[in-house]
């Protein structure tokens, strides 16, 4: 089987440029990075629990993530800026594709009562933010280490102009969309 970075080089990308009638080849879409983001407010009560985090999210991507800290200082939620306050990991070229094929193949569908991703994610700019409720789904968690179940957010930020190629770029890719 094609990894998914072939199957668009070979398959996708004239897909995409004659569906859209696109002349220059740099404007074909392609999907440029993807962000992992766990945001971890519980923190601020126990520090501890980000590295627990980037641990997790360091075995989920296949990259060292790194620990995200307060930009400002909230007295109401007891955050002193600098304060560490979440995971962050950015793919690109090969482990972003190996990334976004587990994805779509292995962890998605192992989401209970799993009808697809809503298509409500874009930012009017083609790219796309989905939040994934249970880090459990991915296969390299093991269930029994884990100490709390976390959610992660996931953005795919693409090449194209508009929601419209963006939403045709995943699809092509097979990103599960739910039907309208």
């Amino acid at each position: 089987m094609a990894t998914l970075k072939e199957q668009y080089e070979k398959d996708l990308r004239p897909r995409l440029q004659e569906k859209f009638n696109l002349t220059n080849v740099m404007e074909i879409p392609r999907v440029e990075k993807v962000v992992l983001n766990m945001g971890l407010g519980e923190a601020v009560q126990n520090p501890k629990i980000v590295e627990k985090a980037v641990n997790e999210l360091t075995l989920i991507a296949g990259q060292r993530a790194v620990v995200t800290r307060a930009k400002k200082s909230i007295a109401t939620f007891k955050l002193r800026e600098g304060m560490p306050i979440g995971a962050r990991v950015t793919l690109r070229k090969d482990r972003m594709y190996d990334f976004l094929s587990k994805l779509m193949n292995i962890a998605l569908p192992r989401v209970r009562d799993f009808r697809g991703v809503s298509p409500k994610g874009f930012d009017g700019n083609g790219n796309f933010s989905m939040g994934v409720t249970e880090h459990l789904i991915f296969p390299e968690i093991d269930y029994d280490k884990i100490d709390k179940v976390r959610g992660l957010n996931i953005t795919i930020v693409t090449s194209a102009k508009t929601d419209e190629m963006g939403r045709e770029l995943l699809t092509l890719m097979g990103m599960p969309f739910k039907r309208k």
